[in-house]
């Protein structure tokens, strides 16, 4: 790749072969293969010896953020559904980086996973420096608002932000001052879309949660940040549409592509690490030109 390549041609160009999969969707399994930084992200130790844990860790931003997190000196646990050949490459990965690494499979709508996510990653490494709410469900996109159903948008809901209060919660007695919590929201807090209004909803109540809970923890030293996505290519895209959604996806953003995960990963490294040691509450979007308004 050029050394100051177009941002509009950077990544893989639409249209993308058509393809579908079930919950949760399997990155191994895509065409093309997004690209999570394996290849490119190099890391200069501003992590150095710090312990964090990532949530989604086995695909898409939660892999792209792990290996870059590895490779910037941090020791990794990261949480994930059933997925576990993607969680097998994100390990390898971090494993390759020369750091210690976490694996850990359930499901974040259950509180007693998340107390189990937090113990484990303590009674290992002893600590949490940096803690990334990233893991989400999105279901399948939907024609009537009707079709959203209840035991769905309960799980959004679960998935989505109850399971970041219970981490939070439950990982604090663990953090001192330094600390860092990034949660990964999204542009549909800002341009929400019908099909997946649930979702979106979800979103929005994570950039709430993110600028109020910044105000209460930096009285304890540690600060919250949250990252806003655009249009991104990763496994819940064929997971929740099909057809010429997929094809064209991300083709309406300013940049006329989605982004890849490998290029997020700066953005949480950024806010995990003494660099953003001034920013707090902030939403830092990252979403092609689209605006978070």
């Amino acid at each position: 790749m050029p050394r100051n390549p177009d941002p509009r041609t950077a990544g893989p160009q639409t249209p993308f072969p058509e393809q579908t999969q079930s919950h949760p969707g399997i990155e191994a399994r895509m065409s093309p293969a997004p690209d999570y930084g394996e290849d490119s992200y190099k890391g200069l130790g501003r992590m150095k010896d710090r312990v964090a844990l990532v949530t989604g860790g086995d695909s898409g931003i939660g892999r792209a953020v792990c290996l870059a997190f590895a490779r910037e000196g941090a020791d990794v646990a990261f949480g994930y559904l059933n997925e576990h050949e993607d969680a097998q490459k994100t390990q390898r990965i971090i494993e390759g980086a020369g750091r210690q690494v976490l694996a850990m499979p359930g499901d974040l709508a259950l509180e007693a996973h998340c107390r189990e996510l937090v113990e484990s990653t303590v009674k290992r490494f002893g600590r949490i420096d940096v803690l990334v709410n990233n893991a989400a469900f999105q279901g399948k996109a939907v024609e009537k608002f009707e079709e959203l159903e209840a035991e769905r948008i309960e799980r959004a809901f679960r998935v989505n932000i109850l399971a970041m209060f219970h981490l939070v919660r439950l990982a604090l007695p663990h953090m001192k001052p330094g600390g860092s919590i990034i949660n990964v929201a999204s542009v549909q807090a800002y341009q929400p879309s019908a099909p997946i209004l649930d979702y979106a909803s979800t979103k929005g109540a994570i950039v709430t949660f993110t600028k109020g809970l910044a105000q209460s923890l930096i009285e304890r030293g540690i600060r919250v940040n949250s990252v806003a996505p655009g249009p991104v290519w990763t496994p819940i895209i064929p997971q929740s549409y099909e057809g010429e959604k997929v094809q064209k996806f991300g083709e309406n953003t300013p940049m006329g592509r989605p982004a890849q995960p490998a290029e997020l990963a700066p953005s949480f490294v950024f806010l995990a690490c003494d660099e953003s040691r001034y920013v707090n509450g902030e939403i830092l979007g990252v979403t092609g030109g689209k605006v978070l308004a």
